[in-house]
């Protein structure tokens, strides 16, 4: 199938998704704020740069887009043209996605993987809920949640036990 926009408007709409500073990322950054909880951004020397990490909590937060990390949810489409491309990108994202997590975990960290689909979409999650797993996430010392959609079925992508939603 060709792309229906030329290489120049095609390259200016990929310039302009952002890798840092998302909108569910904000809204999680703006929700955890607002809530007493306090916290540092994008730490380097943390396996995968988590989004957000709690030192005091030992917690590290990555706020996934579910096309970029291949969540298995109605957000999520294979895209029609440059199959083999975005199927190896993405591949190489869920693989990485899970090191980071297994590493971090090995390291006693706490993680917790919050999905678009959590967070928007027709099928997100309540906000009292939402905020009600979190909060019970990072007092009760579970080491790994993931929160997605409550429509979604586990895909099995992260090889650690899941709690959530």
């Amino acid at each position: 199938m060709v792309d229906i926009v030329s290489k120049a408007k095609r390259s200016q709409m990929m310039s302009g998704i952002r890798g840092k500073d998302t909108k569910p990322e904000m809204i999680v950054r703006q929700g955890l704020h607002a809530r007493g909880y306090r916290f540092r951004l994008h730490r380097k020397d943390l396996p995968g740069k988590p989004d957000i990490v709690l030192p005091k909590y030992r917690a590290a937060i990555f706020v996934n887009g579910c096309f970029w990390h291949g969540h298995d949810c109605h957000l999520f489409k294979w895209p029609k043209t440059r199959e083999d491309f975005w199927r190896e990108k993405i591949d190489l994202n869920r693989k990485r996605d899970a090191a980071s997590i297994s590493d971090l975990l090995s390291r006693n960290w706490r993680v917790l993987v919050v999905w678009e689909c959590a967070l928007k979409g027709r099928l997100k999650q309540e906000p009292d809920a939402f905020w009600n797993l979190t909060s019970q996430w990072l007092d009760n010392g579970t080491p790994f949640l993931e929160i997605r959609s409550p429509e979604h079925k586990d895909d099995g992508q992260y090889p650690t036990a899941h709690d959530g939603a």
